[in-house]
This record gives C-alpha cells, sequence and structure tokens, in this order.
C-alpha cells in the first residue's frame, strides 16, 4: 500500500461501538501507520432528508453543512469504507441516506463526483445476526456501485455477531480481518 492511501472509515451503524464498527476497527488496527485514517458516524452528521431536483430546473446548490462535510470527506478519501450492520438484508438507513445525496452529487457537472470517484477503492464491512447468504443484497449494492462510479471493489469483511460484542467470538472473522486492507489484488467492480 503507498503512503498516499486515505481511508475513510463511515459508521453507519444505530450504535456507537457495535459488533460492526469491532470489526472495521480491528481490520484498520493492520493498516500501515502512515496510512490515513478518518471516521465518521453517519449519526453524528446527520444528512436532511434526500429530495430529487434533478428535473425542477433550479440552479446549482453545492451541499452545505452536514452534507458538505461528507462531501469533502469522500472526496480526500482514496478508500471508502461503509461499516454498516446488514439491516433488512442492506445497508443502514444512514448510509443509505447518504448514497441517496450521492445522486445530487452527480448531478451536479460542477462538483465533478463521478470522475473524482472514479479509482478509489470501496470496502465494506458489517456484522449480521444471519447466514452469511442474508448478506449478499449489501454486498451487491456496494459492489454495484462501485462499479457505476468506476470504483475498485475491495470486498466485503463480514462477521457474525448480534449482542454487542458478539463479533469478538467470530474467529473466522478476526482472521480475515487481518488482511482484509491488504489490498494486492485490487479488482473493478
Amino acid at each position: 500500500m503507498t503512503e498516499d492511501r486515505s481511508f475513510l472509515f463511515l459508521l453507519g451503524s444505530a450504535r456507537a461501538g457495535g459488533n460492526t464498527e469491532m470489526l472495521a476497527r480491528r481490520a484498520a488496527k493492520e493498516l500501515p501507520r502512515r496510512v490515513k485514517q478518518r471516521w465518521i458516524r453517519t449519526s453524528e452528521l446527520p444528512l436532511a432528508p434526500f429530495v430529487d431536483r434533478k428535473h425542477d430546473g433550479e440552479d446549482f446548490v453545492p451541499p452545505a453543512g452536514n452534507e458538505r462535510a461528507l462531501f469533502d470527506a469522500t472526496m480526500a478519501a482514496t478508500d471508502l469504507v461503509i461499516a454498516s450492520p446488514v439491516y433488512w438484508y442492506s445497508v443502514s438507513a444512514s448510509v443509505k441516506l447518504y448514497f441517496d445525496h450521492w445522486a445530487a452529487w452527480l448531478d451536479q457537472p460542477e462538483l465533478r463526483f463521478k470522475e473524482q470517484m472514479r479509482g478509489k477503492t470501496l470496502w465494506g464491512v458489517s456484522a449480521l445476526a444471519e447466514q452469511p447468504e442474508q448478506a449478499e443484497p449489501l454486498i451487491g449494492t456496494l459492489r454495484k456501485t462501485a462499479g457505476y462510479l468506476g470504483m475498485h471493489w475491495g470486498g466485503q469483511l463480514l462477521g457474525n455477531g448480534s449482542r454487542p460484542g458478539d463479533v469478538l467470538l467470530d474467529e473466522d472473522a478476526l482472521k480475515a480481518a487481518e488482511t482484509f486492507f491488504a489490498g494486492a489484488d485490487l479488482v473493478r467492480a
């Protein structure tokens, strides 16, 4: 991994310090010290409900407030880690809302969003209380998002856990976390 990598960990759980966050932090611990890390909880930068203004004929309105903070953090990162528990087979509501705002960023040519996302790497980290197959819709969402934007798909790290701390008992997930961000074989989504 080159020293100019910068990871944004977007924590989309409704619970601070939950299983997904524990697993993401375990994986991040293995990143070289020179790699920048920024951690943002979606609950600490809540977004307004998304309103699709694509065909309203209104002038360009740049992101502001929390939306601007998330846009800037997203643009500054080379690697974006969506750390979301599997909620109803998909990402959490706050992560979905963040992605909805991407639609507005895509519609604003001044932001050059799609151009700037191309070549970044999208990763997923999730905990779930069901069988791993239950995460397939979530993984598909992230993988297709990466593909649409010309991003690399880094992969999905899954752990099992329902009650807080359960993921620390998932030896397979903890072992996978040790090498999850190795990134040697990045593939196009």
